[in-house]
């Protein structure tokens, strides 16, 4: 019996997971660029300086993403640039 339950929460954890992280994933619109922009230009003081840069760098991969209509990259990077600045 004890078994079972472990195996059903195991189950049922592999089920749950993949949705949570499709909604913890940045929409790659407009409206959803130019809040991670903010964010990101909104990030002050010289200790976060190069956390920064690094989300800087994965906005305009996000941008040039957008642009080439590959949403799956886009949202990968705009994902990568709040993780560095510690927005998620």
């Amino acid at each position: 019996m004890l078994k079972f339950a472990i195996a059903t929460a195991l189950l049922m954890s592999a089920f749950t997971l993949p949705v949570y992280a499709a909604n913890t994933m940045m929409k790659c619109d407009d409206a959803s660029m130019m809040k991670a922009q903010s964010d990101v230009d909104a990030v002050t003081g010289p200790k976060m300086k190069e956390k920064k840069e690094m989300a800087s760098k994965e906005m305009m991969m996000a941008k040039e993403s957008m642009k080439a209509k590959k949403m799956d990259d886009c949202m990968m990077h705009m994902d990568k640039a709040m993780k560095s600045i510690g927005k998620m």
